[in-house]
């Protein structure tokens, strides 16, 4: 059977969600699948492969990373969060879980996704918030960052906002939303698309920044997308910053748990994304 989760964590620690290793000894990274799947597999006691709908990058955050597995419980779904966090360390938490469709697929099934990047923008500095947000002592005015943030929004060849060797056959991704918000002292850039390339997001609050210093016009935006070149947009910001708030999945018949009902999408949401 198969089952959805949707899991918090803080980046700052791991080596992003993906599992990885070190070379050329081969030996495991820290990283969120990782974790996750072991404590998962102390639960179950069977061996399993979780599957996360974004790979985001070292040290960025989640409140809403979707995951699916397959495996046969050996307790009622509604203890298996529990059960697992109580095997989990402390900078990751699983938030719910519950039975899927057999066929759902945490990737393949994502249709929405956004991402917040939080910019402390006063001359303090962050101190005990300095993994979760860039520190940006410059004044932005976020009516500019505004400005060419709506230009964002809609179906484009995302290409010169992405890093090189983002290594996926198409760089056209569709922006639904994107705007600056104002929060106290910080500045959020919050982005909600189909799908992100390598880095996106933070070429995208990297450029926003520009402008908000005035060192960009809002116009570049349309420069940028037009000529798809990565060297006229502005800099990649530091992943500590950025955080995946929910991803919203297609709704498909729930099995497993005796009801063909429809299932809740995942509203709860990497930067480096799985699709094409």
């Amino acid at each position: 059977m198969r089952y959805k989760l949707i899991i918090a964590y803080d980046g700052a620690a791991f080596h992003g969600w993906q599992k990885q290793y070190a070379q050329p000894d081969r030996r495991p990274l820290r990283t969120v699948a990782a974790v996750v799947e072991d404590a998962l597999q102390r639960v179950v006691r069977q061996p399993l492969d979780l599957v996360g709908a974004s790979r985001t990058d070292a040290g960025v955050h989640a409140q809403g990373q979707v995951a699916h597995f397959n495996a046969d419980l050996p307790l009622p779904c509604s203890k298996l969060a529990l059960a697992v966090n109580s095997r989990l360390p402390k900078d990751v938490e699983v938030r719910s879980a519950e039975p899927a469709a057999d066929d759902f697929d945490a990737i393949s099934d994502a249709i929405r996704k956004r991402y917040r990047y939080r910019i402390f923008n006063t001359a303090r500095r962050p101190l005990g918030q300095r993994q979760y947000v860039w520190h940006c002592w410059t004044p932005l005015d976020q009516q500019r960052m505004n400005r060419a943030a709506a230009r964002l929004i809609g179906t484009h060849d995302f290409a010169g906002f992405a890093a090189a060797g983002h290594g996926r056959t198409t760089t056209v991704r569709t922006v639904f939303d994107c705007r600056v918000e104002q929060d106290g002292i910080e500045k959020h850039v919050v982005v909600e698309g189909d799908g992100f390339l390598y880095n996106m997001v933070r070429i995208i609050a990297g450029t926003l920044a520009e402008v908000g210093r005035g060192r960009f016009e809002p116009e570049v935006i349309d420069e940028i997308i037009a000529s798809g070149d990565r060297a006229r947009a502005g800099p990649t910001l530091p992943a500590s910053g950025l955080c995946l708030e929910w991803i919203q999945h297609r709704e498909k018949g729930r099995t497993g748990d005796g009801t063909n009902g429809p299932q809740d999408n995942g509203t709860a949401g990497g930067e480096s994304e799985t699709r094409p």
